[in-house]
Formats: C-alpha cells, sequence, structure tokens
C-alpha cells in the first residue's frame, strides 16, 4: 500500500516533466511561451548582476556613488553593471536594453554572448548596437529555424521582399533599392529555389516587371508564368530575350540621364 501511495505521488511530478520534456522537443514555441519564458525572466532578474559581474561586464563605481553608499548603508560597494532597461517578451524570446557604463563597448557584450546564454538558459543571444552607449540583447528561447515562422510584422515595402528567416527570429529583407544586383549561389538543397519563390511572392505584389529565364525548362518559374512579363525556358529563347532585355536597360539609362 505504501509503495502504491508513493508511486501515485510520483506519479504527477513525473508525467509533468515527461510532458514539458516533449513539448519542448515537438513544441518549441508552445513550451517557450508557457514554461521557457517566464523562467528565462526569472533566472534573468534574479542572477543580472552577478552575471554580469561573473563575465567581466561591470566597471568600478564612480567616486560619488561610493561615497554615497558608505554614507547611507553599510553594504559593500560593487562593481557597476550596464543599467538593465524594461524587458520585452516576444513569441520566440525577449528584448532588453543596455545602457552600458563609463569605458564599456558594445564589443565587450557581444565577446559574452555565448556565456549569458548559457547563464540564462537560453537557445541564443544577439546583440545589437542601437545607438551609442546603448545596446540591445535579443534572447532566442529555441531553434527558430527547425520550424520557420515569419514575424506577423515586418516592415518591408517598394523593392524590400522578406525572403527567409534569421537565427535571431528577425527577417531577412531583399532591398533592391539599396544593392540592385544580386548573384545567388549554393550547393543542391541549400535553398535556393526556396528564396527564388519567396522573392517572387514579395515581388508579385509590387508595381515591378518580371521577367525569368529558367533553362531547365521552366522547373523552377513556370509556376509564376501569369505573374511574369516573359518567360524563357530554354537556351534558344533566352538568346532571343536577353538582346531585348539589354536594349531595355539601355533606353531606361538613356531616358534618366541629365
Amino acid at each position: 500500500m505504501t509503495d502504491l501511495m508513493t508511486l501515485a505521488e510520483l506519479g504527477g511530478p513525473l508525467a509533468a516533466m515527461g510532458g514539458a520534456a516533449y513539448a519542448r522537443h515537438a513544441h518549441p514555441a508552445a513550451y517557450w511561451s508557457t514554461v521557457g519564458l517566464p523562467v528565462s525572466v526569472a533566472r534573468l532578474m534574479a542572477s543580472y548582476t552577478s552575471t554580469m559581474d561573473a563575465r567581466g561586464l561591470t566597471v568600478e563605481p564612480s567616486r560619488w556613488r561610493t561615497l554615497a553608499v558608505k554614507a547611507t548603508t553599510r553594504r559593500e560597494v560593487r562593481p557597476v553593471p550596464p543599467r538593465r532597461g524594461m524587458i520585452r517578451p516576444t513569441s520566440t524570446g525577449l528584448r532588453i536594453r543596455l545602457r552600458l557604463a563609463a569605458g564599456q563597448e558594445p564589443a565587450d557584450v557581444a565577446a559574452s554572448a555565448e556565456r549569458l546564454r548559457h547563464a540564462w538558459g537560453v537557445h541564443a543571444v544577439y546583440v545589437r548596437d542601437v545607438r551609442p552607449g546603448v545596446v540591445e540583447l535579443r534572447l532566442v528561447g529555441f531553434d527558430v529555424l527547425r520550424k520557420v515562422r515569419m514575424p506577423r510584422r515586418i516592415d518591408g515595402g517598394l523593392l524590400r521582399v522578406p525572403v527567409a528567416l534569421r537565427e535571431d527570429a528577425t527577417a531577412f529583407l531583399r532591398d533592391y533599392r539599396a544593392v540592385p544586383h544580386e548573384l545567388v549561389l549554393g550547393a543542391t538543397l541549400s535553398g535556393k529555389s526556396m528564396y527564388l519563390r519567396n522573392l517572387l511572392t514579395g515581388l508579385a505584389a509590387q508595381p515591378v516587371v518580371l521577367v525569368g529565364i529558367d533553362c531547365k525548362r521552366g522547373v523552377e518559374l513556370a509556376p509564376f508564368a501569369a505573374r511574369l512579363s516573359a518567360l524563357a525556358t530554354d537556351p534558344d529563347q533566352a538568346a532571343e530575350l536577353l538582346p531585348v532585355l539589354v536594349k531595355e536597360m539601355e533606353d531606361g539609362s538613356g531616358r534618366h540621364r541629365p
């Protein structure tokens, strides 16, 4: 009877632990929202000062601060970490801004990103320079590339197309107004076709002319033929189409020449 009661008492916690482990593997986003997020926030808030001190991200307090602490309390005067801003949870992790102490640089924080990841128990930590003296830590709770979901809000625009998801859970925008030319290379199954499809899908909704050359008999571009102004699917068609495009490019260059 005692063994049955012991088993019953242990069964609930063991089942909860097993369910959490399964959710973390099979549904990492749901696990993060329900378990990982509150645990990481609590761990960060409880260990922030000691973690920064252990990683060498603190500085000696100013003389005035030292005198004030000694005059008002009997506490030991400790090194000063970067001033922590509000913790902002996201569906994939956390964001937090740090105001660096005098003498610190963003590179100092970036060099400690891997150690911060271990200290706070997250998948990855990325550092972004916001403005002089301020950096943003982006904590990613799980591997966002295992099951890609693009962010709901993306700052796109004319000729700016979200085509992929970065490891830090932000969208990669292909901006043709900043860099008009591009060459995409990669091994088989490296993602070239998916990149091209995302690019065409994003450009198709914009007021631009699209022309395709797909000498693999249109395997990649045929599904977009209805949106393309022209599509060459073999070398002969490509040889006819290219001079037309060159002439259009030269004529357009001449029209915009002062």
